[in-house]
């Protein structure tokens, strides 16, 4: 039993995906060439005036709402000031005493059951510039300056790095569900700072530190385990922990320290004087009620009540909203959704891969998915046909039902033909016949192996099993 109590919390930070910046119009858009996308509202120039992004807030109450917050019906913009190269004003606009969002909760799956986190708060605010390190020297690119961004702030409910990396998932999961942020942690459109402090069971909280700037729930996992390891050994040779903000080396598997925490009477939080106080009213909360999608918890449990599907499968069709509306639209009267999701999870996925493709970007239309469907329920085709068909959908664009004509793909074995590709294989393999014959199964994977060769792939296996064992009168 560990010695410890562990009490993690997050921070997590999203871009919106809004085509603006929150304060200008300045274009919001990954990979542009540096310093293109600025104006001196972005930039905080003298005499400069904000004003709100609308699609950044109804994007900031669907997250409230989809975590279950109190939303603010009065909500206030502020200044945070602190001085850092990346913000060239030398303050934030973002809230504080009154966000968007406040006193929520968020259930997801961790260890094999569910779990409910509090949510302190929700706030929108903007982003920084991003810094370049180049040897002796830094950049500046303020193109992120000024970009939409979201910070959820979780209590330290969390009592393990792999719940946190749980719903750190399941966080990037609903937001993409939603269609507010792309999730892509490696550009930075998601990242997550993580605060941990450990002590002895029963004792309540101890000295927060504050891991920054993880851009992985991999990282998140690991920089929390070594955190705790280094917090234990200091606290059990008399040590002291410091309330600090540490980084995540990656390469050499540990946190270092970067400066102590701040507190916020530091940050001189003061009212912004340009931005009203923003006071959502009836048709924008309809519109963003309008906005909201089923989230994919709930989704899950639906998919395994409506369609018999086992978790494994549900979840794996509700990762990515746009697999679980093409499950959806191809499971019909015609297509049994067990099969359809196992075509998707396991040959689908392995094809896709292969090309590099999305699904959502492939020539595997939803009626060309459902025709393959068809085609293999009612033995038109068998498994092997189907496979060569999905390649040839994804290579050629074009219908399944074509490319069986075109390409003269057969369907049905002719028992008959295959018997004849049968006697020679086992003529040419006397050895393996006998051995089959005497019992030994592993000689049947081989002999039925040559055939599906002979036959280029197009035999049905079942087909050609059968055949096999009554020509050697085997069992």
């Amino acid at each position: 039993m560990a010695m410890f109590q562990t009490f993690v919390g997050l921070e997590i930070h999203i871009h919106l995906l809004t085509k603006t910046k929150v304060f200008c119009g300045c274009k919001s858009a990954y990979g542009d060439k540096p310093n293109t996308n600025i104006c001196p509202v972005c930039l905080g120039y003298p005499g400069v005036l904000p004003t709100v992004n609308r699609e950044a807030l109804k994007m900031s109450y669907m997250v409230g709402k989809a975590m279950n917050c109190e939303l603010s019906q009065h909500t206030l913009f502020e200044r945070k000031n602190y001085f850092y190269p990346d913000m060239t004003k030398n303050y934030q606009i973002t809230q504080f005493s009154d966000p968007v969002g406040v006193n929520g909760w968020y259930e997801f799956e961790t260890g094999g059951s569910r779990k409910q986190i509090r949510i302190h708060d929700i706030h929108l605010e903007e982003d920084a510039g991003k810094m370049i390190h180049d040897g002796n020297s830094s950049l500046l690119d303020d193109n992120r300056a000024g970009t939409s961004l979201l910070e959820v702030v979780t209590e330290p409910d969390f009592s393990s790095s792999e719940e946190a990396e749980d719903f750190l998932q399941s966080f990037r999961r609903m937001v993409r569900h939603l269609g507010v942020c792309d999730g892509n942690m490696e550009e930075g459109s998601l990242r997550c700072d993580a605060n941990i402090s450990i002590n002895k069971k029963g004792k309540g909280l101890g000295t927060k530190v504050e891991i920054k700037n993880l851009n992985s729930s991999r990282f998140v996992r690991k920089a929390l385990q070594y955190e705790y390891k280094r917090q234990a050994k200091t606290i059990k040779t008399g040590g002291k922990i410091i309330q600090e903000t540490r980084l995540w080396n990656e390469e050499k598997q540990k946190t270092r320290s970067m400066r102590t925490k701040e507190a916020a009477h530091d940050y001189r939080y003061f009212p912004e004087p340009d931005i009203p106080p923003f006071i959502p009213d009836e048709a924008f909360m309809q519109n963003v009620n309008q906005s909201m999608v089923e989230l994919p918890l709930a989704r899950k449990q639906r998919m395994i009540d409506a369609y018999f599907l086992t978790e494994e499968l549900a979840g794996f069709i509700v990762e990515e909203k746009f697999r679980a509306d093409f499950f959806e639209t191809v499971v019909t009267d015609d297509v049994d959704a067990a099969t359809a999701a196992k075509w998707l999870k396991g040959e689908t996925v392995k094809q896709l891969g292969r090309r590099n493709m999305e699904l959502s970007d492939s020539p595997l239309l939803a009626i060309r998915f459902i025709n393959l469907m068809k085609m293999l329920a009612d033995g038109t085709i068998h498994a092997n046909i189907a496979r060569q068909l999905l390649e040839l959908i994804l290579d050629q664009d074009e219908d399944p039902e074509i490319l069986l004509e075109r390409e003269g793909l057969t369907g049905s074995d002719d028992n008959a033909e295959l018997a004849e590709i049968i006697d020679l294989v086992v003529s040419n393999n006397p050895e393996a016949a006998v051995q089959i014959q005497e019992g030994n199964t592993k000689a049947v994977g081989f002999l039925m192996g040559q055939v599906m060769k002979a036959s280029q792939g197009s035999a049905d296996p079942k087909a050609v099993r059968s055949l096999l064992m009554q020509k050697l009168n085997a069992k």
